[in-house]
C-alpha cells in the first residue's frame, strides 16, 4: 500500500497539472477571442500576437504530456486517478487543436485585412464564435469542478453550431456564385467559420472527458441521451 507521503507527493504534482492545463485552456479560449476580434476590427498586431501565442501553447503540450507521463511512471495511479490522468492526457490535445484552430482563424484573417474590403463577403462571425468560447470555458470549469452536469448542454450547442456553420457554407457559396471576385476571400472566411465549428467539437469532447472521468464511462459515440444519463441532466 502507497505510503501517505507517497500519496502527498501524487495529489501536488496532480493538482500543479490540473491548474497548468487550465490556465492552456485559459489561453487558447483568449487566442479564439482576440483572433475573431482582431478580425473585426483590423488590428494586424493582434493577428500577429495570436500566430506567435501557438508556439507557447505547443510548449505547453509538450510539457504537460511529459509531467503526465512521468506523474504515471513516478506513482504508479489506478482506478480513479490514472483515469483522471488519462483524461488530461485526452484534454491537453484537445486544447492543442483549438490553439491550432485559432492560429488558422489569425492567418485567414491576415489575408482579409489586407485586402479589398469591396471584395470580402459580409458574414457575421462573432456571434457563433462567442458560442463556442463560452461552451469551452463552461467544460474546463465542468473539469475543475469535476462536475459533468454541463455535458448535455454543451453537446446540444455543438449541433447548433454545426447547424450555423452550414448556414455560413450556403451563404458564402451564394456570394460566390453571384460575384466570383468574391472567390478567394469567401474561402478565407469558410476555413475562419470552419475552425470555430471544429473548436465547439473540442469543447464537446472536453465535457465528454469530464463524464469519463466522473462516471467512469465512456460516452463519446453513445449521443444526447447517454450523456443526459451519465451527467445527471436527465
Amino acid at each position: 500500500m502507497p505510503s501517505k507521503h507517497t500519496l502527498t507527493h501524487f495529489d501536488t504534482e496532480l493538482e500543479a497539472i490540473r491548474k497548468r492545463l487550465l490556465e492552456m485552456g485559459g489561453l487558447v479560449a483568449q487566442q479564439l477571442s482576440r483572433a475573431i476580434e482582431a478580425l473585426s476590427s483590423g488590428d494586424l498586431a493582434t493577428i500577429e500576437a495570436v500566430i506567435e501565442d501557438d508556439r507557447r501553447v505547443n510548449e505547453e503540450e509538450v510539457a504537460l504530456d511529459d509531467a503526465c507521463i512521468l506523474l504515471i511512471a513516478r506513482h504508479g495511479p489506478t482506478a480513479g486517478d490514472l483515469r483522471m490522468v488519462m483524461t488530461m492526457i485526452q484534454m491537453i490535445t484537445d486544447l492543442e487543436r483549438v490553439g491550432d484552430e485559432a492560429k488558422k482563424i489569425a492567418k485567414a484573417g491576415r489575408q482579409i485585412i489586407g485586402s479589398d474590403a469591396m471584395f470580402v463577403p459580409k458574414v457575421e462571425l462573432r456571434h457563433v464564435a462567442a458560442m463556442v468560447v463560452d461552451m469551452l470555458q463552461r467544460a474546463l470549469d465542468a473539469f475543475a469542478r469535476m462536475d459533468p452536469s454541463a455535458s448535455a448542454a454543451i453537446a446540444r450547442e455543438d449541433k447548433e453550431v454545426d447547424a450555423i456553420f452550414k448556414g455560413i457554407m450556403r451563404q458564402l457559396i451564394t456570394y460566390m456564385m453571384e460575384d466570383p471576385r468574391l472567390i478567394t476571400r469567401a474561402l478565407d472566411v469558410l476555413f475562419i467559420a470552419k475552425s470555430i465549428e471544429r473548436v465547439g467539437d473540442h469543447a464537446k469532447n472536453v465535457s465528454e472527458y469530464v463524464v469519463y472521468m466522473v462516471r467512469g464511462r465512456d460516452v463519446r459515440h453513445e449521443g444526447i441521451e447517454a450523456l443526459e444519463r451519465e451527467s445527471g441532466s436527465r
